[in-house]
């Protein structure tokens, strides 16, 4: 949803410009990113030399955790979308569940050049170009379109042509592609407003400092129906091409097996079936343009 860095990239798996809000959750494309060299295996004992400790998948993603991306803000339970998706992920590569190991990383961190105390880090972080710079993304786990939230009964609920659309105030957390999305799609006449942290952007909702905010569909739908009384998730925007990649550091080989995993749960309709059990409200959502 989120996010997506004003700085940071687009692969195919993974959040800069932030915009799922802790999720963070936003808009901008880019090009699935490969290691090289890639690793000499792809099994348990193949992969064992690129690990951040060995005989352990680390994984990180940040705290808390929303649904429908994970459940209870437990990322250990394998509840919810990315959970789900980094345990198939790691039984594709041969570990047990017993063998994950969650570690926090803030959104905007994730993407930050530098060494990284994981092995992939999922936490809605969009691919973008910019980002790919700094680190590397696996291919596409999930293809995500933005959504506008707005309070129940204000204008834009019912008056939101692209017209419309140019005269309020939008709000959005930082580095996120939903920001990226707002300024580059709408184009509002006012100067969005820009917040450190989702819950910001969702307390300038309630206050009416914004008239807007836009994130990913499936946060969008979970901030109107559980955290925001009296929203509403007006309707999405067209794909913009904007997808989640997992997040490794910059050339980590393990890239390589990863996305083999990620082909291989695509192809036996593994992420299908998880998009259509975590996912499935979404694909209803009414679409409008920008």
């Amino acid at each position: 949803m989120r996010r997506i860095l004003f700085t940071a990239a687009i692969a195919a798996l993974g959040a800069g410009l932030a915009a799922c809000g802790s999720s963070g959750s936003g808009s901008g494309s880019g090009g699935s990113t490969t290691a090289s060299p890639a690793a000499a295996s792809c099994t348990y004992a193949g992969v064992q030399k690129e690990l951040f400790s060995k005989g352990v998948l680390t994984v990180a993603t940040d705290k808390p955790v929303y649904p429908p991306w994970f459940e209870n803000n437990n990322p250990a339970n394998g509840k919810g979308y990315e959970s789900a998706v980094a345990y198939a992920v790691a039984k594709q590569l041969g570990f047990k569940n017993s063998q994950v190991k969650w570690a926090y990383e803030p959104f905007n961190d994730a993407y930050a050049p530098g060494p990284k105390k994981f092995d992939f880090d999922i936490n809605e972080v969009s691919v973008t170009p910019q980002r790919a710079t700094a680190v590397t993304f696996s291919n596409s786990y999930y293809d995500v379109q933005q959504a506008l939230v707005a309070l129940k009964g204000t204008p834009i609920v019912t008056k939101h042509s692209p017209a419309d659309l140019k005269g309020y105030v939008f709000g959005d957390q930082v580095g996120t592609t939903s920001l990226a999305f707002i300024n580059s799609q709408i184009q509002p006449t006012q100067t969005p407003k820009v917040y450190e942290q989702l819950n910001d952007v969702k307390q300038a909702l309630q206050t009416h400092q914004i008239a807007a905010l836009v994130t990913d569909t499936p946060t969008a739908q979970f901030i109107s129906t559980q955290q925001i009384k009296n929203s509403v998730m007006v309707a999405q925007f067209p794909s913009t091409g904007e997808h989640y990649g997992l997040l490794f550091a910059k050339g980590n080989p393990l890239v390589t097996c990863v996305n083999k995993a990620l082909a291989t749960l695509k192809s036996n309709g593994t992420l299908a079936a998880l998009q259509k059990k975590y996912l499935q409200i979404y694909l209803s959502v009414p679409t409008i343009k920008p």
